[in-house]
């Protein structure tokens, strides 16, 4: 029997990474060169999405890679143009800047339902061997996630046989819609696929928009006695490393073609701020934490279970105290090379 990514290990892969530019695809990208695999990434570094031009990716220079190549285009321009051939796609490319983006302005972010359709339209003429379609845990029912209900979240509570549960705004809407297309091109067009629904990953290079890194950053600088969280600060998150979640797909995604879905988490709620207090932990700091009512704060529990990709012979290794010290780290570094 095949260990998880075992296949995969000996067969040098052509990779297309949809916007590949941003946080996820640029981790993506770094572990697929760095097997040696080719790389085509494809993203328009559109604002406010966390893309970066290729020379100034911050964790490493794809630029280093022969076989490496960058395409500065909105992925629905080249999925009008382009019929190359692939032996798998990583489709990341979604219009999302964080919380504020998705509360604030949902028909920006429902242009990922354009850009889906297109996508699966183009691989039913492209063929590309396997598609990776990474969704996102917004796609679960938010009645799942109320303080007086909550629980880790089943890949089965989708169920598109059923009546599906209202999902996380315009951004939760457009991922269930990708699952779906994504289910019929494997059942009428026979197209491989599997779905990874991550939950809050984050990491050291990760866009100030998300909470993770903004937090850190603020008590990074902090010079006073008190900072801030958003909303209630009780609203809990499955903090999940991006070093993981990319270790995730790649060890997994072999075992499901049929466009099932496996989530990306570690079974482990957090509330922002036992965040805060961690981080201050870290950097030998102390503050009192006061919360924001006026900031959005998204649904009240969202975490993962863990037993299908238990299952799949996954498991993360990156604890949140140790992804905290990296960032910390990280923004130390930052510094200290601002400074010289």
């Amino acid at each position: 029997m095949l260990l998880a990514g075992e296949e995969r290990m000996g067969t040098l892969m052509r990779a297309l990474v949809t916007g590949g530019a941003g946080f996820v695809g640029r981790r993506m990208c770094n572990a697929l060169l760095a097997r040696g695999d080719e790389v085509v990434c494809v993203d328009p570094i559109a604002p406010r999405t966390g893309g970066l031009d290729p020379q100034n990716w911050p964790m490493f220079d794809p630029r280093d890679y022969e076989k490496f190549t960058f395409v500065r285009k909105d992925c629905r321009s080249y999925f009008a143009r382009s019929h190359e051939s692939f032996d798998v796609v990583f489709h990341l490319a979604a219009m999302v800047g964080g919380r504020l983006m998705i509360d604030y302005e949902p028909l920006a972010v429902a242009e990922d339902l354009a850009v889906d359709a297109m996508y699966w339209r183009w691989a039913e003429t492209a063929k590309p061997g396997k598609t990776v379609y990474f969704s996102s845990s917004a796609a679960y029912p938010i009645h799942l996630q109320r303080p007086d209900g909550y629980r880790l979240l089943k890949e089965d509570d989708i169920d598109f046989a059923e009546t599906l549960g209202m999902p996380d705004m315009t951004y939760g809407w457009a991922k269930l819609t990708g699952e779906y297309l994504g289910k019929l091109a494997h059942e009428r067009y026979g197209m491989k696929s599997v779905v990874y629904r991550p939950f809050s990953g984050f990491g050291e290079d990760q866009d100030l928009t998300y909470p993770f890194p903004a937090i850190t950053k603020r008590i990074f600088e902090l010079t006073g006695p008190e900072m801030f969280v958003w909303g209630s600060g009780r609203q809990m998150r499955d903090f999940v490393h991006i070093d993981d979640c990319i270790r995730c797909v790649l060890e997994t995604m072999d075992q499901v073609d049929d466009g099932s879905a496996i989530n990306i988490s570690s079974g482990r709620l957090t509330s922002f701020i036992e965040l805060a207090q961690l981080i201050l932990q870290s950097v030998g700091k102390t503050a009192s934490i006061t919360t924001q009512s006026d900031k959005p704060e998204g649904v009240f529990a969202r975490g993962g279970d863990t037993a299908l990709q238990e299952k799949l012979g996954f498991q993360p290794r990156i604890g949140l105290t140790e992804g905290i010290d990296r960032m910390v780290r990280h923004l130390d570094r930052m510094n200290l090379a601002k400074v010289g």
